[in-house]
């Protein structure tokens, strides 16, 4: 039987490219902000010293490297090799890659569109420095050629990261970087030359950049997304002890249960596992493997048959989280071998990335309990997790995110199902801590975390402990594009080095101009007006109106790597304030 063709993209993808239009009042208001109230003050106001500094010390072959790459992102050069790119593609594919070939040439022609109306709004004079290239009529912001240049190679590198096969993932990562690092280097050519500020380059990335996003969305993924199945949530069995398991008498071989995702943790990884747990004195293995209906595999019937000595999860947070709702309060440790899309746990753990590295570090160390949260939801039942709950937009993105894309980009496939959401209405809600007073409010998102940080670091909570007996709250409500850019400033900002971070004895409340508020608790209950999307550790559980979360302070033992306990606390800088409204402060302790 061959395998059925998937959709064709027109159906239920199209209509996020509506959301074109509304680029360019976005670049247009990011362009008159940069003109008007940024233009006197840092990092605009030095953009000058950079372009006077940078053209002080042309010459040589720097500036001939420059010239190719300014000629290579030029007009004509742009239309040349995306007919050419396009042309190849249909004839060697017999059209099969017709969707492809759209998706490339509409990118590049949406991105001139958004230029040129963005410079009829905008107007920037050149800088003040010699020109090496002659000057076109247009506005200097955003920069054409760099917009041009992301939307051609950026748009090649993601046909490569969405074709080139998974056995060839040296090739993939060369070509993807390669091409990646054209739009770059243009970047800096432009400055180079004189013809851009910093600024107008920077705005050629991001018109660039949110062309490819919304063209990817409606052009190659797939037209519906497999749905994931509701998390099956059950209690926990009333004779779970939390006491650690005796160790096996000496001599005699421990046991390990290893609960493998097939897709995360392939032949090869599965052989280093393994070898690792041999090492370690674990030659007494037991795989299971995980499915749609069986999160856990078999790992409920193997605790109760074979009574192991360690429990290790090779996958990603989904998985981690379906296995700890059974261990917590078991005394089996556990052990990750983080290998699925996000792997949160493992990265707020400070285990390495690598999948087996992270396994001989832990297990070179020793077991210590963390906490995990027990949320009760209508329509689900009750479930734990280890990681983040939340719902709305984030709920909404982490079940828009197709399990293909997610196989092929990691957690960048979730960026991707963002731009779909972007749009989606507030909530209204209720919110009410340890049995205090109900809150009323208005979010786009919500999340209850037992860990705080995301991809790349970004501290979306940042007093969440894993040890602290407590969960951290955070409701996402920006208003419009300057919300979502003091929220983004607000969070990255805390990224820098030596920036200080919450801690414990500080205010919470709103703030980033009330786009962020924070709350701390040991139970949390949320109520919404209407249903809204809810996940778990990044299981999708349904949409329903109530989210329920208590903590259940040192359920889970987790091998840990030594000396390496969880970040330290430090002292909570004096918080920026909004209008907290009738947000009163939380109490708040950390533990351990």
């Amino acid at each position: 039987m061959r395998p059925r063709r998937s959709a064709p993209a027109g159906a239920g993808r199209l209509p996020v490219l509506w959301l074109l239009p509304l680029q360019t009042p976005l670049m247009v208001g990011v362009g008159l902000m940069v003109t008007g109230p940024l233009a006197d003050r840092w990092p605009v106001a030095a953009e000058d010293g950079i372009n006077r500094s940078l053209a002080a010390h042309r010459g040589g072959p720097a500036t001939t490297f420059s010239e190719w790459l300014s000629l290579l992102a030029g007009t004509q050069s742009i239309i040349a090799l995306t007919v050419l790119a396009v042309a190849a593609m249909l004839a060697f594919s017999r059209g099969r890659l017709l969707r492809e070939s759209l998706f490339l040439a509409g990118a590049v022609a949406a991105q001139s569109a958004v230029f040129l109306l963005v410079t009829l709004a905008v107007e920037r004079s050149r800088p003040q420095v010699p020109h090496l290239d002659a000057a076109p009529p247009t506005s200097s912001f955003p920069s054409g050629h760099v917009g041009a240049s992301v939307a051609l190679f950026g748009g090649l590198a993601v046909l490569v990261a969405l074709r080139v096969r998974r056995e060839r993932r040296w090739l993939r990562y060369a070509l993807v970087t390669a091409l990646l690092l054209i739009p770059l280097l243009v970047a800096f050519s432009r400055v180079y030359r004189g013809m851009h500020h910093p600024s107008d380059v920077l705005g050629g990335l991001l018109n660039g950049a949110c062309t490819l996003l919304l063209m990817t969305h409606a052009l190659l993924l797939p037209a519906r997304s497999r749905p994931l199945a509701p998390v099956t949530l059950g209690a926990v069995p009333a004779d779970r002890l939390p006491a650690a398991r005796p160790a096996s008498p000496g001599g005699t071989p421990r046991r390990a249960v290893v609960v493998r995702h097939p897709h995360g943790c392939g032949a090869e990884l599965a052989e280093r596992v393994g070898e690792v747990l041999r090492r370690h004195g674990y030659a007494d293995q037991v795989w299971t493997e995980t499915s749609a209906e069986h999160a856990a595999g078999g790992l409920a019937e193997r605790i109760a048959g074979e009574d192991p000595a360690l429990v290790v999860v090779c996958g990603g947070d989904g998985t981690v989280r379906a296995c700890a709702d059974l261990l917590a309060g078991t005394g089996i440790a556990l052990a990750v071998v983080p290998c699925g899309t996000g792997n949160l746990l493992a990265r707020n753990l400070r285990l390495p990335s690598d999948p087996a590295a992270a396994l001989e570090a832990a297990l070179s160390g020793e077991p210590a309990g963390i906490d995990v949260g027990r949320v009760r939801a209508d329509g689900c039942g009750s479930a734990r997790f280890v990681v983040m709950a939340g719902a709305g937009f984030d709920a909404a993105m982490v079940g828009g995110a197709s399990e293909r894309v997610k196989g092929r980009l990691g957690w960048a496939a979730y960026a991707l199902s963002a731009v779909r959401h972007l749009g989606d209405p507030r909530m209204r809600l209720s919110i009410r801590l340890d049995g205090g007073p109900v809150r009323e409010r208005r979010a786009r998102m919500v999340v209850i975390g037992n860990v705080g940080s995301l991809q790349g670091g970004l501290p979306l909570l940042p007093d969440a402990r894993p040890d602290s007996g407590r969960l951290e709250v955070v409701l996402l409500d920006p208003r419009g594009v300057r919300g979502w850019l003091a929220a983004a400033g607000h969070l990255g900002a805390r990224m820098l080095p030596g920036r200080e971070v919450p801690g414990p004895g500080g205010a919470y409340g709103r703030v980033a101009g009330g786009a962020l508020e924070y709350f701390s608790a040991v139970h949390v209950d949320i109520r919404f007006a209407r249903p809204q999307p809810r996940e778990l550790d990044g299981d999708v559980i349904g949409a329903g109106t109530r989210l329920s979360a208590e903590v259940e302070p040192g359920a889970l033992r987790i091998w840990l790597p030594p000396r390496t306990p969880y970040p330290p606390q430090e002292q909570r800088g004096e918080a920026e304030t909004g209008d907290a409204g009738d947000a009163e402060p939380a109490a708040h302790a950390v533990g351990g």
